[in-house]
């Protein structure tokens, strides 16, 4: 007999799909009588939740079912109707839930649907399911996106030669799935040195997908013209930049597409304030941000306590040269206690290598 633990285990899988942002990810799973009968995903902000999806799949066969969803089903009025009303006029006896919608308009729906009836099991798989809504939660509490460091890396914690060749360090099945992560996202954010060592288009190939929106860290505006992000893919692109960068190169930049956004404060090490990069994006409705370095971006994302993930391919290659370029380069932890520590952390084989997934204990400044 299947539990519910693992029937929710597949509605998390389906939650996983679709770009729903800034709304959060939600799936949703009916049974009845041990079998599944329908399944769906929020695909748009704006169209059916899960459930109605799942509802709508289920048809007839959702009267008397279980509906298993990844967040508590809505109790308001959106962009949709919600999703207890479709629930009870399903006639769905009971609900098993994963992660409590953090959105304050959401209380009482649990109290809505247990006093229509509906038997209700809350908390299943909470860890997972909280990490599912963790940019949703992130940016409703706050208003900042939730961050993700990414990066491949050598065994000996090297993103690049001390020439700044990286390519390539990891497999190619873990470049595919490093551009499902792109898919997933918003925006990817990457600093100017990047962008001149690397040349990064920062779009999505190897799998269908759109582009997110592009993201370049350049106080002085000394993005290329023909940098390839400027030139291709379908992503928008803003260059944030400190109140020195100069009128002739704003006029260039702005002239190629890029919107240009300048950062008034700046940090005491002459970089840009993270914290006014991160609520501009957050205004713009980006929740999920994939920060793909380098290391002083790495390094200062550290430093601000404003990155919530890493995710890590650690291919087997070892360059032996202190002078490489690291993950970060951001403050030196004098002793391991002074170390950032993920939690959480998962360990997954993908062709050659291993990705390693974690949270920052700090919770990110959330």
């Amino acid at each position: 007999m299947t539990t519910d633990e693992e029937w929710m285990g597949q509605a998390l899988a389906e939650g996983a799909k679709g770009d729903p942002s800034p709304n959060p990810h939600v799936g949703a799973i009916i049974v009845r009588d041990g079998e599944e009968v329908g399944r769906g995903h929020h695909a748009k902000a704006g169209e059916s939740h899960a459930e109605v999806g799942a509802i709508a799949a289920a048809g007839e066969m959702a009267e008397g079912a279980t509906l298993y969803v990844t967040l508590t089903p809505c109790n308001h009025h959106g962009r949709t109707g919600p999703c207890t009303e479709a629930v009870l006029r399903a006639g769905i006896k009971r609900i098993v839930v994963g992660a409590t919608d953090p959105a304050p308009h959401v209380g009482g729906a649990v109290e809505h649907l247990q006093q229509a009836g509906v038997e209700v099991r809350e908390g299943v798989l909470p860890e997972r399911s909280d990490w599912l809504i963790a940019p949703f939660a992130k940016h409703i509490q706050c208003g900042l996106p939730h961050v993700t460091l990414k990066a491949a890396l050598t065994l000996d914690g090297r993103l690049a030669t001390r020439s700044g060749d990286s390519r390539w360090i990891s497999c190619d099945a873990s470049r595919v799935r490093a551009h499902e992560m792109r898919t997933w996202s918003d925006a990817i954010l990457v600093g100017v040195g990047t962008v001149i060592a690397d040349e990064p288009r920062l779009n999505v190939r190897h799998v269908d997908g759109r582009d997110p929106m592009r993201i370049v860290l350049d106080r002085e505006l000394r993005t290329p013209a023909a940098a390839p992000l400027l030139h291709d893919g379908d992503g928008e692109v803003i260059i944030f930049h400190g109140p020195t960068a100069s009128e002739a190169r704003r006029e260039l930049l702005s002239g190629l597409g890029a919107q240009l956004v300048e950062v008034d404060e700046l940090e005491g090490n002459g970089r840009l304030n993270l914290t006014s990069v991160l609520q501009n994006l957050g205004a713009r409705d980006v929740v999920k941000l994939l920060v793909e370095g380098g290391a002083k971006v790495h390094g200062s994302f550290l430093n601000a306590g404003l990155a919530d993930r890493a995710a890590l391919f650690l291919a087997p290659r070892i360059l032996g040269d202190p002078a490489a370029l690291p993950f970060a380069d951001g403050r030196a932890a004098e002793t391991m206690r002074d170390a950032w520590d993920l939690q959480r952390v998962t360990y997954e084989p993908i062709g050659t290598d291993i990705l390693v997934q974690g949270v920052f204990a700090s919770e990110g400044g959330t």
